[in-house]
């Protein structure tokens, strides 16, 4: 199955494919997504796991301990958290974000779905991503997954990426180019 999905390069597509084939042959794609999904978000909100996880100083055994409870208390399926305790037993922790965005890059290739990438100034709502979301499959011609982020530099607007395309409607942007056109 890997075979059939390209892109998947580097440490972190190795661990993805990985997964991928490990979820998909016991039918747990779904579930392994909303795992992932669920841990990339606790990561981004805690200083504190970021920290556990790409410390050096911090040893082989308490990180697997301490993800393990994380996971526990999170109540994260079995099959990811044997996967995440692997991952934290080869030491190699610090690339989990990037072996999640790869699986989540993974699935939705084999779905027929492309990834957005929307940076806005504030948090989108729900009904501002659906809107995204219908904008973006009737402009594209297929479904579109919108992986929202937040940087409060952009002022307002928002920076849309699927693949290698750009659409950038900050207002951080609009007074640089102001700026340039007035020198």
């Amino acid at each position: 199955m890997s075979s059939e999905i390209a892109g998947a390069s580097g440490l972190a597509g190795r661990y993805a494919t990985a997964l991928y084939d490990l979820a998909d042959a016991d039918k747990k794609l779904d579930e392994v997504a909303q795992d992932l999904a669920a841990i990339g978000s606790m990561i981004d909100a805690s200083a504190d796991l970021n920290r556990l996880i790409r410390s050096p100083v911090i040893g082989r055994d308490d990180q697997v301990a301490a993800m393990g409870a994380v996971l526990d208390e999170a109540k994260i399926s079995d099959l990811t958290k044997r996967f995440v305790g692997v991952v934290a037993g080869n030491r190699r922790l610090f690339a989990l974000a990037d072996m999640i965005k790869q699986f989540q890059a993974l699935l939705a290739q084999r779905r027929g779905e492309l990834t957005a990438e929307v940076t806005s100034a504030q948090a989108l709502t729900d009904m501002q991503k659906a809107a995204i979301e219908e904008g973006l499959k009737k402009a594209m011609g297929a479904k579109v997954a919108v992986d929202a982020r937040v940087d409060a530099g952009l002022l307002g607007g928002m920076i849309v990426r699927i693949g290698s395309r750009m659409v950038d409607s900050s207002i951080k942007t609009k007074l640089q180019q102001l700026r340039l056109s007035m020198r």
